[in-house]
């Protein structure tokens, strides 16, 4: 499959799994081979979108191929593209949970196996800053560092990261499991009691290199 129609189907793929909401959000990807990056076009439903309506860009932001604009997010994935090496795929939701905690500045801990496993690193939340902006790229590479697979944008959404689209959609997925399970948590009078780091990373190193076929 062509990356174009990558694009197509994961804009698809997160209208309908509820990460986001009509024209919200958006998707890019970066091509190892080439390191063009191909990114939705600016405010076009996702049952809409065709191929030909994807934006190619390079590291820079100029323009290589397309008639559309691009997202206005297009400086965010560009600047985290440009921290981090291993990164190939972003995603930027508006899901309902992970709302909660942005529009209140929070960072969400890892205090479950799953988040443990997926977030890379604690989910801290980005000072807010305008959208389409390059104050709010550089608030978004920041809040991600070196580590983490997903931050917070201040009463914004979620960005999540990942090698592959399909990463990138696993902490999506998990980063909101673990948002709604922190708010119960809350709702009830608790608090999670958080998992070591000394176990954290144990965890982080068996899904590396043993968790699945052929490792």
């Amino acid at each position: 499959m062509e990356y174009k129609d990558i694009i197509v189907a994961a804009g698809l793929k997160m209208l309908h799994s509820g990460l986001t909401i009509e024209t919200w959000g958006n998707i890019s990807i970066r091509a190892p081979d080439t390191g063009l990056v191909y990114l939705t076009p600016s405010a076009m439903p996702y049952d809409t979108i065709k191929p030909e309506d994807v934006v190619v860009c390079d590291i820079t932001g100029q323009i290589i191929e397309g008639h559309r604009k691009p997202t206005i997010e297009k400086e965010l994935h560009l600047a985290v593209y440009r921290a981090r090496q291993e990164v190939n795929a972003i995603i930027h939701t508006h899901p309902l949970y992970s709302m909660i905690y942005a529009c209140q500045g929070k960072t969400i801990p890892l205090f479950t196996d799953e988040a443990a496993q997926s977030l890379g690193d604690e989910c801290t939340c980005a000072t807010y800053e305008l959208p389409g902006t390059d104050a709010l790229a550089q608030a978004c590479a920041k809040a991600l560092g070196e580590k983490a697979n997903s931050c917070l944008l201040h009463s914004h959404g979620a960005v999540c990261v990942g090698e592959t689209l399909d990463a990138a959609f696993r902490v999506c997925t998990v980063l909101e499991v673990t948002a709604n399970i922190y708010y119960m948590i809350e709702a009830t009078g608790g608090k999670p009691k958080l998992i070591s780091r000394e176990k954290i990373l144990a965890m982080q190193d068996f899904v590396k290199n043993h968790y699945g076929q052929n490792k």
